[in-house]
């Protein structure tokens, strides 16, 4: 449930990590996860505090290292990163596909960050789109195959109409507030 709402009222990246962890190991995260697995629950919650103290202990006597780290120029730190990086990547596996497929996702980021592009919708939308797809295969399957089973019925056609306005309206906005300004 924290998971859930803090990527739906946030969308904060770090919740969409760990709503995309759930879903890999089979869990559903919501109000039910405390009963069908409290073990995991308060695991998570011992360990966030024991890290918390880790934490403590570790940054109050190192504060000054870490301020010195701030001033490493950023062009030797991203080079170091990419270094790290590029070697951990192929110790995985010794492939040298996993690496063009790190720095292809890299250069995505990159365009990503360079036009100001949110990063948590886009983890988000990774994660809820397989089952978005499936949820649209299960209504195809019921509705015998035919598209219009989307539009049909006048609640699914209002949610569709919702959705399109939502997708679009703003675009639209903006168009007319260039050119009313132009």
């Amino acid at each position: 449930m924290i998971a859930i709402s803090l990527a739906v009222t946030t969308t904060s990246v770090t919740a969409a990590i760990l709503l995309s962890a759930f879903q890999n190991y089979g869990l559903q995260p919501g109000p039910q996860l405390f009963q069908t697995s409290p073990a995991l629950v308060w695991a998570l919650i011992a360990s966030l505090y024991i890290g918390n103290v880790m934490l403590l202990v570790l940054n109050l006597p190192l504060v000054g290292m870490w301020v010195k780290l701030l001033k490493i120029p950023k062009p030797q730190l991203y080079a170091g990163i990419l270094i790290f990086a590029t070697v951990g990547v192929y110790g995985m596996r010794q492939s040298a596909l996993d690496l063009v497929f790190m720095f292809a996702v890299g250069l995505f980021g990159v365009a990503m960050r360079r036009f100001d592009f949110p990063t948590a919708p886009v983890i988000v939308g990774m994660i809820l789109g397989p089952l978005a797809e499936a949820q649209m295969r299960n209504a195809l399957s019921i509705g015998e195959g035919k598209w219009g089973v989307f539009v049909e019925r006048p609640m699914s056609l209002a949610l569709m109409v919702v959705v399109v306005a939502v997708l679009v309206l703003p675009r639209v906005a903006r168009l007319l507030r260039s050119r009313t300004v132009a």
